[in-house]
């Protein structure tokens, strides 16, 4: 591992690999950190690898799908699969990845994923509203999304994950409060 250098003045400190992971969940009450990933309208699933404080390239998604809203994770939190908590990000224009966006999470899709060994494991999908957008500013709570959407979202993640072999079985939508309740659980649990 390289030496940590206390950066000059007028310079930033260099960040160091898995830096992404750790940074708070909530560092506000009821606001939180999500790292986008994958941005909207890319056709590429990219990932974060901790170990190299880099993203890769993940795999591609069929001719003509393509992620329909900013996707990634929040930070120190693990997930019944080992991951940190998926969250969809509702913003204005897509993003980048690497890309911390504060979210105000207004619902879940609640659901089970089944990999290719049959192995079923709760992977919920968190609905973040990016504090800074202008667009989606008047949704507060899950059912102030259009049902649509929802249903549309849901199918989204079935697809992509049927491409890849797996299995994903959304359930009805829950609303913020679950949703909070699923990030503070989940880290408390990357604590242990």
């Amino acid at each position: 591992m390289r030496p940590q250098i206390s950066p000059q003045p007028g310079q930033q400190a260099e960040a160091s690999p898995g830096h992404l992971q750790r940074l708070p969940a909530e560092p506000r009450r009821r606001r939180f950190n999500a790292v986008i990933e994958t941005p909207k309208g890319s056709r590429n699933k990219f990932t974060y690898e901790p170990d190299i404080g880099a993203f890769r390239l993940g795999k591609q998604l069929p001719a003509g799908a393509v992620f329909p809203f900013d996707f990634g994770f929040i930070p120190s939190t693990r997930s019944a699969d080992g991951d940190p908590l998926d969250v969809v990000v509702l913003l204005d224009s897509p993003t980048f990845p690497g890309c911390v966006v504060r979210v105000r999470l207004v619902g879940v899709i609640e659901a089970t994923q089944t990999d290719r060994s049959g192995r079923r494991v709760a992977n919920p999908r968190l609905l973040g509203i990016a504090t800074k957008s202008l667009e989606h500013r008047p949704i507060k709570k899950v059912r102030d999304l259009p049902p649509q959407l929802l249903d549309e979202l849901a199918h989204f993640f079935v697809s992509y994950n049927a491409a890849a072999g797996k299995r994903f079985n959304p359930t009805a939508p829950a609303g913020r409060k679950r949703a909070r309740q699923l990030v503070r659980e989940m880290a408390a649990r990357r604590t242990r």
